[in-house]
């Protein structure tokens, strides 16, 4: 289907592009450290970058989380299942659980991120990062991208259950 291709293509992007973002982190982090610690120099916007850094994998990186099945979840019972019975808890879950949460986050985070908008919100640190609304317009992409990938996982598990009946 070309819905959910597009769909997995465009997470699949995003995923793998923000997730370099873990490896300037790192590097970041690093580099404050020895400048600190070791110059005892500092910079508010190198220290502020890493926290936007996270923001950005954290948040944009979850609906390629969700394609991957990364998620962190109970397999006691999950694991045992048959295939059919896995898409149904996960068609269930998506429809119940996922999309009803992305939903209200949001719906939640509207207010909150269209004032940061309109006020053009930057750091309270004179020389810290002055794009704090681009960092928090990052819940909504995270409401999106998950919302859509969770679309692909209600497809793909209804094909699955419906081509289980099938067989029998």
């Amino acid at each position: 289907m070309v819905f959910i291709n597009n769909i997995n293509k465009i997470n699949k992007y995003i995923g793998e592009t923000v997730s370099w973002l873990t490896l300037f982190m790192v590097l970041v982090t690093v580099l404050v450290v020895i400048l600190r610690y070791g110059f005892s120099i500092g910079f508010i916007w190198m220290q502020e970058s890493v926290r936007f850094m996270y923001a950005g994998v954290f948040l944009l990186c979850a609906g390629y989380t969700l394609q991957k099945d990364k998620h962190v979840r109970v397999d006691v019972l999950y694991l045992k299942m048959s295939d059919s019975k896995k898409a149904l808890v996960d068609l269930l879950g998506s429809l119940f659980l996922l999309l009803p949460v992305c939903w209200v986050i949001f719906y939640y985070s509207w207010s909150y991120v269209i004032n940061s908008w309109v006020q053009m919100e930057g750091s309270i640190e004179e020389r810290g990062l002055h794009l704090v609304y681009i960092m928090k317009t990052f819940i909504w992409l995270f409401s999106i991208l998950v919302t859509i990938q969770s679309l692909v996982t209600i497809v793909n598990s209804y094909i699955i259950i419906k081509n289980s009946k099938k067989d029998k």
